[in-house]
């Protein structure tokens, strides 16, 4: 950690999130960081709901430094969320840009667990995010979504960026600036990556934590038209990584292909073999991703995720190929 603590800003992007940010603000109160310290800035994206008031309210009394801007005019490039953060990113007034989602509540320990590997030359710090809620659907949710980034830390682990997430991540001023800030970057739906890949460009290097004292909890996507649209939007972002990594994830989003060219060919005992093999593996993945994290394992819920992502990848496949538009936080995308 820095001695003695700097201070740091926390950027927020919210559109009509009143169901959303008290929760998300209610933690960043709760962190062991001295408030002093902490300057907290929303964006108000032009909502049409009391996301603004719900903010205000929610942070009555706080210790820290609070402010909520509503955003009218565009920077630059920028559009959508990352013109939000553009406008919040001007305003801040410390070394440290910690941005977080308004669906989003961090732990107590997030800055610390951020800031700790924030060395010098790092441009981007990215922590863990667990999809958390009572429903069956959305523990699937869960359960997909950390499978996904433990896979992403290995590839991260060899020192290969793929990605950052900007619902829990930490960006210095110094590799910001060197970017030009949103203003300057291309537009892009998935802002977070568009950021990471410019820091990279500009030579600052990456960290990506799997660790409990930066495990952020997501609210889940209530509904699988929903989810349809997120992950349409994250495909966005999927489509600008290298060949090398497009070519691994294509491999890996033909196996159910494989799996019935193999029902074919060899028939149905040969294709409960792979499964079996496929599950089981899966669940050693998910053993060691939620341990790590502090978190215990739901592999009770295998056997029906293999179901949900047959079915999450056929209509993701078909949502792509064919030519529909997506809406994400009420503004749509060819």
């Amino acid at each position: 950690m820095p001695s003695p603590l700097p201070r740091v800003s926390i950027l927020i992007a919210a559109r009509n999130e009143e169901a959303a940010i008290g929760r998300c603000l209610a933690s960043l109160r709760q962190l062991d960081y001295p408030p002093e310290l902490v300057e907290v800035l929303l964006g108000d994206d032009a909502s049409t709901d009391a996301t603004r008031a719900v903010a205000e309210a929610a942070m009555q009394g706080y210790a820290g430094h609070f402010r909520c801007l509503t955003i009218t005019d565009v920077l630059g490039t920028a559009h959508g969320k990352s013109n939000v953060l553009a406008h919040l990113a001007h305003q801040a007034t410390t070394d440290y840009f910690f941005i977080t989602d308004a669906d989003i509540a961090v732990p107590r320990t997030w800055i610390q667990g951020l800031l700790a590997h924030a060395q010098p030359g790092v441009g981007t710090v990215t922590g863990i995010t667990l999809v958390h809620g009572p429903r069956l659907f959305h523990r699937l949710q869960g359960l997909d979504w950390l499978l996904s980034l433990g896979l992403v830390q290995v590839v991260s682990d060899t020192g290969a960026p793929v990605t950052a997430m900007g619902n829990n991540m930490l960006v210095t001023r110094e590799a910001y600036e060197a970017t030009g800030g949103y203003e300057r970057l291309p537009p892009s739906i998935t802002e977070d990556y568009e950021l990471f890949r410019a820091t990279l460009r500009h030579g600052f290097s990456f960290r990506n934590i799997f660790r409990p004292e930066v495990l952020a909890e997501s609210l889940p996507i209530p509904t699988f038209r929903r989810l349809l649209h997120q992950r349409r939007r994250w495909m966005r972002g999927v489509e600008q990584l290298p060949w090398w990594l497009k070519m691994g994830l294509a491999f890996y989003g033909s196996f159910y292909l494989a799996v019935a060219l193999l029902a074919w060919v060899a028939g149905p005992l040969a294709v409960a073999i792979i499964l079996g093999i496929k599950m089981v593996q899966q669940g050693i993945l998910a053993t060691l991703c939620f341990r790590r994290v502090g978190r215990w394992p739901p592999l009770e819920l295998l056997p029906i995720f293999e179901a949900y992502t047959l079915l999450l990848t056929v209509s993701l496949t078909l949502f792509r190929l064919l030519p529909l538009s997506f809406d994400w936080k009420g503004r749509r995308y060819s």
